[in-house]
């Protein structure tokens, strides 16, 4: 377990949600993470930059709603799967102890009726947008379920996170454009290394819990070598975001917000401390400033 000094307990129960809503709705509230929506940002904001890639601009107001409904949903629907999987986990790992399921708050039952009722709600959304983007929406479905089991069989649950995460830019595109070109799969891949290095620093935080209950991560697999890893995957992020910037010819601000982006990397790793798990939780939550950065870049170099 981490430090008694440090709590690393991810309900905060003086918050919005004890204030505002009723006491039924709280719990599921809390089961779809709509208290700490710092996951939601990091699935949307790649997608918003994505739409406005597509669009070569501001895109429809329409897709815009949709696609922003949809990151919601997912999100809220993939942290629901991830608390039914783990409950009987959540309980030894002191980041967890108090979510909804684990604690008694809600039974399995009334989880599984909240995850159908999201998945209909979800299902909707298809019929705003293409033929094309709903087959990619069909195939995103098993990753979002396979995803929270794969800490039990493999080291590199973060890239199965990463794939599912950022699916929306691929859809943008193809809803957009009715096509993929290999700079949308570029932009997504750079997507995928970005989240494989801020999920490791997440990890951290849960690694020696993770360890003694058997489960695996990315921090698991690099261990001390974690610093080396991360600076590999945030070099292959900047790499694989700015060829596709070129390809698509963007003006030269979507390279000086890439540049503000790898600043902004480098002091992740430059205070980045296996030993601090309480900072390890702060560093993940400064990549909303990352989707920001990548947002204004894109419009930046598609408007002017």
């Amino acid at each position: 377990m981490s430090s008694p000094n440090t709590d690393l307990n991810d309900i905060r129960h003086n918050d919005w949600v004890e204030h505002h809503l009723p006491a039924s709705w709280r719990p599921y509230a809390r089961l779809c993470r709509l208290d700490r929506p710092v996951g939601t940002w990091l699935t949307l904001l790649p997608c918003i930059a994505a739409l406005i890639q597509a669009q070569h601009g501001v895109p429809a107001l329409l897709r815009f709603v949709v696609f922003c409904l949809g990151a919601l949903l997912m999100r809220s629907v993939g942290c629901t799967i991830n608390d039914i999987c783990d409950r009987n986990f959540d309980k030894h790992v002191e980041r967890t102890r108090f979510r909804p399921l684990t604690s008694g708050q809600i039974t399995l039952k009334q989880a599984f009726i909240f995850l159908f009722a999201q998945l209909f709600v979800a299902a909707l959304l298809l019929f705003f947008i293409n033929s094309y983007s709903r087959w990619l929406a069909v195939a995103l479905v098993p990753l979002v379920f396979i995803y929270p089991l794969c800490k039990r069989f493999t080291y590199w649950p973060q890239l199965v996170l990463g794939i599912a995460f950022n699916w929306g830019m691929l859809m943008a595109w193809s809803d957009t454009t009715n096509t993929v070109p290999l700079a949308a799969v570029l932009m997504w891949m750079g997507a995928v290394t970005w989240q494989i290095g801020y999920d490791t620093i997440y990890a951290y935080t849960d690694m020696k819990d993770d360890e003694q209950l058997g489960l695996r991560s990315t921090a698991l697999r690099f261990r001390d070598q974690g610093l080396t890893w991360l600076i590999g995957f945030y070099v292959a992020t900047i790499v694989l975001w700015t060829v596709p910037g070129i390809m698509l010819g963007f003006n030269w601000l979507y390279y000086l917000f890439m540049a503000a982006i790898a600043a902004h990397f480098y002091w992740q790793l430059a205070t980045f401390d296996i030993q601090k798990p309480g900072h390890s939780f702060a560093l993940f939550r400064a990549n909303i400033w990352t989707g920001l950065l990548l947002v204004a870049g894109s419009l930046g170099g598609t408007l002017l």
